[in-house]
């Protein structure tokens, strides 16, 4: 089994309706959606949800017994995540971050941490395959552990049902989740538009993917619509011997695909459609 995701530097390059395209080609394979923050791979599946399973993130400070109101936790509490009030101390959970310090410093020890839910994590059922995906809480954290979760899921699902392929839809930009995305994967396809600001994100994560050691593939999305940056973008990869598997056209049937939930590859009349199918071609005799 080998495991493929798709990122970009920044969002709305593209990622996901690349993703989508690729899930709609592919056989025996397990879609993963690894953007927990802001999911919309599911718009375009229309899953059938199988189970829901509840996701606890790290612990947050609650009041567990009798407040002397001597105001230490308050005093050290680096998150101002603390006030004090006429009665009791109270906790804001948005700030708390689950430092421990409050509990250790109160002489009453009359404050605990517990942990509390902050998202879901789904496994569900589409046309196309199984998915698995998740909704982290507004406001809430650890959205790299979530990530693991889905993808430590989804592993287990493709070792059981023998899938050859674990397609996995990445966050935009550089963080917790993305990297949690990447981590054991055996390429990537990172996703760039010639923009100067799309040059300079792509810049940071392929520093990401290479410190990890893994072997990346770029797709230039909209490359028409700037030559001197798309000749940047080959010149960069030729000079760290990456590989351009496809440059996806503008195409103004993409928005109307994704206004009516259709897929690129199933529209003839879609030069980007065109591209995408090249491109898959190119990474099954590549990689798989």
């Amino acid at each position: 089994m080998k495991q493929m995701t798709i990122i970009s530097g920044k969002g709305g390059t593209g990622k996901t309706t690349l993703a989508s395209n690729f899930i709609k080609l592919a056989k025996n394979h397990i879609a993963v959606d690894a953007d927990v923050d802001a999911a919309n791979l599911y718009i375009l599946l229309k899953p059938t949800i199988l189970q829901t399973q509840e996701f606890t993130g790290g612990p947050i400070a609650y009041l567990k017994g009798e407040c002397i109101n001597c105001g230490r936790c308050e005093e050290l509490c680096r998150f101002d995540a603390i006030s004090d009030s006429l009665a009791d101390i109270k906790f804001d959970n948005l700030k708390c971050e689950g430092c421990g310090v409050c509990e250790y410093v109160c002489p009453a020890d009359a404050i605990g941490l517990k942990a509390e839910k902050q998202g879901e994590y789904y496994i569900s059922d589409t046309f196309y395959g199984k998915f698995v995906h998740a909704r982290l809480d507004p406001g809430a954290e650890n959205s790299g552990k979530l990530v693991t979760i889905v993808r430590n899921v989804a592993e287990d699902i493709a070792y059981r049902e023998n899938k050859e392929l674990i397609i996995i839809d990445g966050a935009p930009g550089i963080g917790c989740s993305v990297i949690a995305s990447l981590n054991g994967v055996d390429f990537v396809v990172i996703i760039i538009e010639p923009t100067l600001s799309g040059i300079s994100d792509f810049l940071k994560i392929y520093d990401v993917v290479k410190f990890f050691g893994i072997k990346p593939f770029v797709v230039i999305n909209k490359k028409d619509i700037n030559e001197e940056n798309r000749q940047k973008i080959i010149r960069f990869c030729a000079s760290g011997n990456t590989e351009i598997i496809g440059e996806i056209p503008y195409d103004e049937r993409i928005p109307f695909n994704l206004a009516n939930n259709t897929f690129a590859v199933d529209d003839t009349e879609s030069i980007a459609g065109k591209e995408i199918k090249n491109i898959w071609e190119k990474i099954i005799s590549l990689e798989l």
